[in-house]
């Protein structure tokens, strides 16, 4: 009688503890949930980036101070947090830094790539490809099919030259250190400047011009280059370091491609790029 009227009245924060204690069943996955609440503080300094105050911290995880500062306790005993001693802010510890690196270490972009352009493909009903800096250049090295058949001559191993031709190679001029593009860029400038096709000759000013527009939207596009009839947006994807990892390119035909920057094919491939970047640790999405 005396258990049910205390908790009639309001638990204490004992009580309180216990019960975030316990085993949670949450669907078919059961967790504790003292280990969630306790992460939101984690959370909140990822989140915020700097050192912070107890009571910035805690409204940030949304509990009271006194409720946060014996999680900040025992975590500080694991190394995951840490306090200065001399402004008595919070940070996250060496621990944390060591699992940061052990995960990063052991990430694989193209694995980290592969369910998020399969979704991706669905969502947009495009085919959508990877796309890595080779030993010839941007090359193609997985493509994710839709559902609807969209007939494309493109397969693993095609190398998207030239660069500025297709929305792939944009991408990896446009973000790639200029001592890794350039010879290929000079090699095609020179070609493309005497091309018989009045639409294909190219400048170093245009060069200039429609990097600057990949850098201003965050992704690339390309509409009937380098196959006719066939539109693509490419977006990068950069790694923790935020250096370019790989490109993904969705590509369809052109009279079923939005291709309007602001609109949601361009939406989604720069959300889904960007997705793909945070799980390589990266969390501007750019470099």
């Amino acid at each position: 009688m005396l258990t049910n009227d205390k908790r009639g009245h309001g638990a204490t924060d004992t009580d309180n503890g216990a019960a975030e204690g316990r085993i949670a069943e949450r669907g078919d996955r059961r967790g504790i949930q003292s280990i969630e609440v306790g992460g939101t503080l984690l959370q909140a300094l990822v989140r915020n980036g700097t050192p912070m105050m107890l009571k910035d911290l805690a409204r940030e995880a949304g509990m009271p101070p006194a409720k946060a500062h014996p999680y900040l306790v025992s975590f500080g005993k694991l190394g995951l947090i840490e306090q200065d001693a001399i402004t008595g802010r919070y940070g996250l510890g060496p621990f944390s830094l060591q699992m940061g690196l052990t995960a990063l270490h052991a990430l694989d972009p193209i694995k980290a790539a592969m369910p998020e352009i399969a979704a991706l493909a669905d969502d947009i009903q495009l085919n959508v490809a990877i796309a890595v800096w080779g030993n010839r250049g941007p090359t193609i090295i997985r493509i994710e099919e839709c559902h609807r058949p969209i007939h494309i001559n493109m397969r693993p191993g095609t190398v998207m030259t030239p660069l500025m031709l297709t929305a792939t190679g944009r991408v990896f001029a446009a973000f790639l250190p200029t001592r890794i593009t350039r010879p290929l860029m000079e090699e095609e400038l020179t070609q493309l400047a005497g091309g018989e096709q009045p639409a294909l000759k190219m400048s170093q000013r245009h060069v200039d011009e429609l990097l600057a527009e990949v850098r201003k939207h965050g992704l690339a596009r390309a509409l009937g280059h380098p196959i006719p009839g066939i539109n693509a947006f490419s977006a990068p994807v950069f790694d923790n370091s935020g250096a370019l990892s790989l490109a993904i390119t969705a590509m369809g035909p052109a009279g079923a491609f939005d291709a309007d920057w602001n609109g949601p094919t361009a939406t989604r491939v720069l959300a889904c790029a960007r997705e793909i970047s945070g799980r390589l640790g990266n969390t501007s999405g750019a470099h």
